[in-house]
């Protein structure tokens, strides 16, 4: 990169800033890098700084600062949602709605009297396929929010979740600021996605990034290491999830409403896998019943095949595995109906 070219990335970098709606305190505090920069050319320093600026820059103005979505106050509609997403575990639904009656009556209590609330945090445990992330998918739908999933399997350094500080190129913001540009809304629902399943050696250090994060005293102003600004995250509700809480601090559970949730009985897994996952597919891939028919001795051989299961994910994917094969058969001339019976079953799964 030429001298001159340099100077006109300065400018640009300039104009992007003056046009972006950021605090004010920030906006000043990046042009303040950018004259150093320009003065640093000007003399024929190093260009090195130029990408590293353009990437804060970039990252900085396209951070939701001052974008919210519109709450969905309505616990009826909730009710539906609930409903409609979920079979049977009713005293879990009566939790998450006692949860968001009290969601509703903070923000009608905020909005009249201008005060800032706290939602309880969440915390689904249970085994594999039990409903947990959807159930905070759920949560999202019903109050008109965006989701974003934040998964802590295998989740290796502090810096992951805090971001590294911007001192060479390959330095980048952490997981929490890349889901809010990813959602653009300051008040998303953030799934924490196993946190049992953090790498032993980095999660003393992960723990205490998550008691910032999930504490409402400290984390209206979390500071992400890669931003270097204080950013409001006692907007956004946290919905956490695990298998168990053996390797979970005490400081952290102490931050989080615990919701064991049940397995699942082979009857209620047929009712679900019918009534929940197979129309769930079948519009996904755009066929219909008169498609695909499974024929009522064959549910029991789909839930059951191997042993015991506690959720329903061994059944979700055979049923997108023959709803695939279906679609598969359906375009290459086979036919436009399929039955699948005790007989025909060994072919699709």
């Amino acid at each position: 990169m030429d001298n001159q070219k340099s100077l006109s990335e300065i400018e640009k970098l300039k104009s992007i800033l003056q046009t972006s709606e950021i605090p004010a305190n920030l906006k000043e505090k990046a042009l303040e890098q950018i004259e150093r920069i320009n003065l640093t050319l000007r003399y024929g320093g190093n260009l090195s700084q130029i990408d590293i600026t353009a990437k804060y820059i970039d990252w900085i103005t396209h951070l939701p600062w001052f974008k919210k979505t519109e709450d969905i106050l309505d616990i009826k509609k909730a009710k539906e949602v609930l409903d409609k997403n979920h079979y049977g575990l009713k005293k879990i639904k009566e939790r998450i709605l006692e949860y968001i009656s009290i969601l509703i009556l903070q923000k009608q209590k905020q909005q009249a009297e201008k005060i800032s609330y706290h939602a309880p945090i969440l915390f689904f445990v249970g085994l594999a396929g039990t409903g947990k992330t959807t159930f905070a998918l759920s949560i999202a739908e019903a109050l008109g929010k965006k989701f974003v999933r934040i998964p802590f399997g295998g989740l290796s350094s502090a810096l992951d979740l805090r971001g590294q500080a911007k001192t060479s190129p390959e330095a980048e913001p952490g997981m929490i600021v890349k889901a809010l540009r990813r959602v653009n809304s300051l008040n998303p629902v953030i799934l924490l996605d196993e946190l049992d399943r953090i790498t032993p050696e980095a999660r003393s250090a992960i723990m205490g990034v998550l008691i910032e994060i999930l504490d409402p005293n400290q984390n209206k102003s979390f500071v992400d290491y890669f931003i270097d600004y204080p950013i409001d995250l006692s907007q956004v509700i946290f919905v956490a999830t695990a298998n168990n809480t053996t390797h979970i601090s005490t400081a952290v559970l102490d931050r989080l409403e615990i919701i064991q949730m049940p397995s699942y009985s082979d009857e209620e897994k047929i009712v679900i896998a019918k009534n929940y996952v197979l129309p769930r597919y079948l519009k996904e891939v755009g066929i219909t019943t008169e498609n695909l028919q499974i024929e009522e001795n064959v549910w029991p051989k789909l839930i059951r095949p191997l042993g015991f299961d506690p959720g329903i994910r061994s059944v979700e994917r055979k049923i997108e595995e023959i709803v695939r094969k279906v679609a598969y058969k359906i375009v290459s001339g086979y036919g436009k109906t399929f039955v699948i019976d005790e007989n025909s079953l060994k072919e699709y799964v």
